[in-house]
């Protein structure tokens, strides 16, 4: 019958496009993982037992937000979620899309499922871009279940997606791949028969591949979009070494192995050179470590702990710098947020140094260990409930803004640490002021201190005499 035939044609050009379609694509969507168990890493997620695997297993309605840098497979799971439960997969970009396309795709989405009873998986890419007036047109389609909603973002989504759009969705968080997990994939890739893989067409030097590991940085589809471009242009049964894979990915092969010694040593080199001032000598290890691949966050972490730990208050805004430039890799990535850590590296290394910060917390915590915690003084304790008056809680608080220097003698520390002094400042840099007006507050401090003793002397004293004339009578 015409229909029939119509059909099997239709069938027949579906799948030959299909098919066209899956060999021009990129080597890292083919690769994307068809069933949760091909899903590379992310157990926390995937694993038996857990709320996002249930979903699945259960063929539940659902609403996901995930969460994670990239090339960790948030597209990926959002795809498989759709194979497996067989729905309806329509993908939206952020980037381009408006309020007009997401309103399209819940309506088709709408008539599909009132038609056919098929459900939609809506994915929306970087969904963190999208307005609150755009995020807002999404909370209909998920509050009545009209599309099963996946948001992938690599921003916070506590401050990047509005609050009734999370409180409607578990939110899953992804990590980057272990390196492990990176030499999967590029194995699979390897292996993997035509068209989907390069099936055993080309072979991969061991040291190359370590080599992509480390470009990789935990992100799948770069290690297969690097891999691909080696693969490109060699003959049958070529090889990548080393060279090739530089050449694909136009980047040096630095000698830095991120989990061995020289990850160490260069990481120990470059905190040690910003401690010691060597601005230059702290610039090249910067520049060695991020042509090697290393994690940007990784060196804007190790930034801000160095601007506290061996700057502190000689220079205060070296770790406003420093947190400046942690907040620069992640809006801007690199390479040009290595301009920013480039600036803070500068300023951190040029800083006068103290390490009066870190000793003085570390002080403080080891008195604590010790056991030495003491009750908080009475009138420094909460009077805002009712009955505090009663138990003699905030009595004889003084207000320190109702006296002119903003400091009044009176007694803040538990008895056990009253003479402890947790911060020695040095006098370098903006410290050495901060020192100067330590010590003047301290001294004001100490007459409250020297009030009590005087005053427990006195008690002690009224004592004694209490006992000699009760001893007399």
């Amino acid at each position: 019958m015409p229909t029939a035939d119509t059909g099997q044609s239709e069938s027949l050009f579906d799948e030959a496009e299909a098919a066209a379609t899956t060999a021009a694509a990129p080597l890292a969507v083919r690769m994307r993982p068809r069933t949760l168990d091909e899903v590379i890493g992310q157990r926390h997620l995937t694993g038996t037992g857990t709320p996002f695997r249930k979903l699945i297993d259960n063929d539940a309605p659902m609403s996901l937000l995930l969460w994670g840098p990239p090339g960790t497979g948030k597209t990926t799971l959002a795809s498989v979620v759709s194979q497996v439960t067989r729905r309806r997969f329509v993908e939206l970009s952020a980037v381009s899309a408006g309020v007009k396309d997401v309103r399209a795709a819940v309506d088709a989405a709408r008539r599909t499922l009132g038609m056919s009873g098929a459900q939609t998986v809506l994915f929306v890419d970087e969904v963190h871009r999208f307005s609150k007036t755009q995020q807002d047109a999404l909370l209909p389609a998920v509050e009545n279940r009209w599309v099963s909603f996946i948001g992938a973002t690599t921003e916070n989504p506590f401050f990047s997606v509005v609050s009734p759009l999370l409180s409607r969705s578990l939110l899953l968080t992804l990590q980057p791949l272990s390196d492990d997990d990176v030499r999967e994939v590029i194995r699979r890739a390897l292996e993997e028969p035509r068209p989907r893989g390069l099936g055993g067409a080309v072979t991969l030097d061991a040291d190359a591949a370590e080599h992509l590991v480390r470009l990789a940085g935990g992100d799948a589809r770069r290690a297969l979009t690097y891999l691909e471009a080696a693969a490109l242009g060699l003959p049958e049964q070529g090889r990548i070494d080393v060279q090739a894979l530089e050449k694909a990915v136009d980047r040096a092969a630095v000698r830095y192995d991120r989990d061995g010694d020289q990850h160490y040593d260069v990481i120990s080199a470059f905190i040690k050179s910003m401690r010691g001032s060597d601005v230059d000598a702290a610039l090249h290890y910067l520049a060695r470590m991020i042509a090697a691949g290393e994690d940007p966050r990784f060196i804007a972490r190790r930034l801000i702990v160095h601007a506290s730990e061996d700057v502190g208050m000689a220079d205060p805004s070296a770790l406003q710098t420093a947190v400046a430039a942690a907040q620069a890799v992640e809006f801007v990535g690199l390479p040009e947020a290595r301009i920013n850590l480039a600036q803070a590296v500068i300023h951190i290394s040029l800083a006068p140094k103290s390490n009066a910060v870190i000793k003085a917390i570390g002080a403080a915590d080891a008195d604590v260990r010790n056991g030495l915690i003491g009750a908080v003084p009475a009138h420094l304790r909460d009077a805002h409930y009712p009955g505090a008056g009663k138990v003699g809680h905030g009595e004889g608080y003084l207000y320190p803004h109702d006296f002119d220097d903003g400091v009044v003698p009176q007694r803040y520390a538990p008895d056990s640490v009253t003479d402890r002094r947790y911060y020695q400042p040095s006098r370098h840099g903006l410290e050495a002021r901060v020192a100067e007006r330590a010590e003047r507050i301290r001294a004001i401090l100490d007459q409250a201190d020297q009030a009590d003793h005087a005053g427990q002397a006195g008690q002690a004293e009224d004592t004694s005499e209490h006992r000699s004339e009760k001893e007399q009578a």
